[in-house]
């Protein structure tokens, strides 16, 4: 990257964190830190009961119990339901007629400590008349099969039917066509954080204070859920300890619940999540089983393609429809291919919810495809990276476009240039030819994998982004952005481009945290949409304050605005820099201009207001991102052979596009840190154990993670692509390397095995089945 051509000052620098200092002291303070003089302890009681119907709730008990002031129940809520869109509004913040999965809420205490409204929670008489459950999705998609929802025949939730070209004629004319059932597993979403929420009420505004990422979609829900218009709802955002999707995006029952206990209480109320609620009853990523078709020509290039998929979304909608668009709507990057079916399916079941989570959708059908892709280039003598590069886009010449079958927009592409860099890093030539495949009863292995993954989400809704930039009087700089920092650094990079613009240094910018009194509105952290939208209109923003600046000192210097241009805070003569103003003798001018004047810049990104209908969702067609990143990545595993125990090696290797990398810091760190090595994760070891609706596991001692040595850091190489749509021309980072990790790894097992394992994790008992029933079909 440092060897790349870089003509920015700031940009594209290895720039410290503007956050580091306070975590590093212990000084962040998290939603759970938080707390006010009055303040009552919430506590949810929940249904231990997967299905039932909701007879009876008789709070008198634990209203009685010393130390308790309030009680909530689902009815208290009216008939209030949230969800994505209106059709799938299916949600109560409590439960109200029926419970659909264990330990749903259905009422909640505030007390004056946490033992009290636990007590109190006990207290709660609740008569159930339990109904049966269903927690297969294909059982649930049967005739007669107990309904989640009344209102949904076959517990069907969404179902997409999209046809391109002609895939049939393509199989017939295909030399090798191959087809395979593959399963990805529920997952959890890891953070150490678990959700809390602080509320309180203050001359009939809301105030609530919570681990959010998209703190503007929670405006708008608690406003339609309390009755209040948007100017008396404020959300104010901590720091975050990490989110990726899902709970700390959407709404819980903890969030309403504390809401309306303030407001009956009239005094602030938190409740936070213990680990054991958030991994039994928070959301989860989608279990999906993937029928997956390919049709290969004889020298390896794809003809089409043909995906089945059903996907377990739990007992509410939430985000389901949008996952489900996504697993199928990016099969057609990175490669290049005419004939795509799919028929797909989400189903609700009596399991805890499921939704969003990093690599959103994609992850799913990367796995399925890249591992059936290297069993048919097996088949046909085809190097695994050879069948990629003959089937991956090529790259982008500017100006140009490339579409997808399915009209998906690509206007930068190094997927190619990911591959091979890749390939040089880890030394995959030499590899083949040099490694000892087995040894003893170690067999070692290599696999690879690419993709291509959305930046700048352009959902339905609201989807632009503004932003303020404020210049005091002493030249010192705010930015403020709607946009949510929950640990991937865009803070950092919200300041650099203000600081880039305006000609200033790192130190002379300060971010402030959302607040939704003071901040624009914003859609939220997801979908690799902050550094595209919010950069754009950080950049705006400067550089509507830079013009205000330069307009006060060309007047002074009796010059004309456009013969300015400010660099190292100086206000400097474009054709002479000998001929300059100070920094601070610029501001202070300006502001202090007549009477006196604030320089406040605004900016706003449109990007995602454009391109997309909701259409696309029944149709296939649209074009969901602004632009489109791409990574690639190989590595080594160790087997044994005798256990089924399966390792990472420290020889791996990755190479993403990103466009640009505004801090290649930041963008190693979520690569390797926050994507790669969450993506080993379900490869060899994340995986829900579910029992008839029950998390057997909801610990992080049986529900297992890879410790930093058991998923060493690979090789990094970033590829330069200069995207045309975004700022600066960046593109997403991260979760396009989010989902090669998990292929790669189960590839480089059956590369030193043979044995490909369709349903992740490769857990060492999985391992020593398969290669055992590998052992006896050899000796027929």
């Amino acid at each position: 990257m440092e060897a790349h051509e870089n003509k920015y000052s700031i940009l594209g620098k290895r720039v410290p964190r503007v956050d580091t200092r306070l975590k590093v002291q212990g000084k962040a303070k998290y939603a759970a830190d938080y707390e006010m003089p009055g303040m009552l302890w919430g506590k949810i009681k929940r249904a231990p009961y997967a299905h039932a119907r909701i007879l009876s709730i008789d709070t008198s008990k634990a209203e009685r119990l010393p130390g308790v002031k309030g009680v909530v129940v689902g009815k208290d809520f009216g008939n209030f339901k949230w969800g994505w869109q209106g059709h799938t509004r299916d949600e109560s913040p409590l439960a109200t007629d029926k419970v659909r999965y264990l330990y749903e809420g259905v009422a909640a205490v505030a007390a004056i400590d946490k033992d009290i409204a636990e007590e109190a929670c006990d207290l709660i008489d609740i008569e159930y008349e339990e109904l049966p459950g269903v927690f297969d999705p294909f059982e649930a998609m049967k005739e007669g099969a107990p309904l989640v929802h009344e209102n949904k025949p076959r517990n069907i939730l969404v179902e997409y039917h999209w046809d391109f070209g002609n895939v049939d004629k393509a199989f017939d004319e295909s030399y090798l066509v191959k087809e395979e059932l593959f399963q990805t597993p529920r997952m959890a979403k890891g953070y150490i954080e678990p959700p809390s929420a602080l509320a309180w009420w203050e001359h009939d505004t809301l105030h609530y204070l919570g681990s959010k990422g998209s703190p503007y979609m929670l405006w708008r829900i608690f406003g339609r859920a309390f009755n209040l218009p948007l100017s008396k709802v404020r959300v104010i955002t901590p720091v975050i300890g990490c989110d990726f999707g899902g709970t700390k995006n959407d709404g819980h029952a903890l969030d309403f619940a504390a809401i309306l206990l303030a407001k009956k209480t009239g005094r602030p109320v938190k409740i936070v999540y213990t680990q054991w609620e958030e991994l039994t009853t928070c959301l989860r990523r989608h279990p999906m089983w993937m029928r997956t078709k390919i049709g290969l020509s004889r020298d390896g290039i794809i003809k089409g393609l043909y995906t089945n998929v059903v996907a377990d979304g739990g007992a509410y909608a939430r985000m389901s429809p949008v996952s489900m668009y996504l697993t199928n709507g990016f099969v057609t990057l990175p490669y290049k291919f005419d004939n795509f079916k799919t028929d797909t399916w989400n189903i609700y079941t009596n399991n805890p919810m499921s939704a969003a989570m990093r690599g959103h959708g994609m992850y799913h059908t990367r796995y399925a495809i890249d591992c059936l892709l290297d069993m048919m280039a097996k088949e046909l003598g085809i190097d695994p990276v050879e069948i990629r590069l003959k089937n991956c886009l090529d790259d982008i010449k500017a100006g140009e476009t490339y579409y997808t079958v399915n009209k998906l927009r690509v206007a930068s592409c190094g997927v190619k240039e990911c591959l091979t860099q890749s390939r040089d890093l880890f030394g995959w030539d030499d590899y083949h030819k040099n490694t000892k495949k087995v040894d003893g009863h170690i067999a070692r292995g290599a696999g690879v994998s690419c993709t291509g993954y959305l930046s700048g989400a352009r959902l339905t809704g609201h989807n632009s982004c503004s932003a303020l930039v404020r210049i005091n009087e002493d030249g010192s700089v705010n930015v403020q952005t709607g946009a949510t920092d929950v640990g991937m650094g865009s803070d950092t990079a919200m300041c650099m481009i203000a600081a880039e613009v305006l000609g200033l240094q790192m130190s002379d910018v300060e971010i402030k945290r959302v607040d939704t009194s003071y901040s624009y509105p914003d859609p939220g952290s997801y979908g690799s949409r902050v550094t595209i939208y919010a950069g754009e209109a950080t950049a705006r923003a400067a550089e509507d304050a830079k013009k205000q600046i330069l307009e006060a000192a060309a007047k002074e210097m009796g010059l004309f605005p456009e013969e300015l241009d400010i660099k190292d805070r100086k206000v400097i003569m474009k054709t002479d820099e000998t001929k300059f103003m100070p920094w601070l003798q610029a501001v202070r001018i300006a502001c202090y201009a007549s009477i006196g004047n604030v320089i406040v810049g605004k900016g706003v990104s449109r990007k995602g207001t454009q391109g997309f209908s909701p259409k696309a969702f029944e149709t296939g067609v649209g074009d969901v991102g602004t632009n489109y990143g791409f990574a690639a990545q190989i590595n080594e595993v160790e087997v044994d052979l005798e256990t089924g125990v399966v390792k990472c090696t420290e020889k791996s290797s990755m190479a993403d596009d990103c466009g640009f990398p505004l801090n290649p810091d930041i963008v190693e760190t979520q690569c390797i840190g926050g994507s790669y090595h969450q993506a080993i994760a379900p490869g060899l070891y994340e995986e829900f154990y579910m029992d008839n609706g029950s998390t057997l596991n909801p610990n992080f001692v049986d529900y297992k993670r890879p410790r930093a040595y058991e998923a060493p850091f690979p090789k990094f190489a970033h590829v330069i692509t200069h995207d045309p749509f975004g700022p600066f021309g960046v593109k997403e980072c991260s979760e396009a390397t989010n989902c090669t990790g998990a292929p790669a790894v189960i590839s480089a097992i059956y590369d030193a095995t043979g044995v490909m394992i369709k349903n992740m994790p490769a857990t060492p008992e999985k391992m020593w089945r398969a290669l055992r029933a590998k052992k006896e079909e050899a000796k027929k």
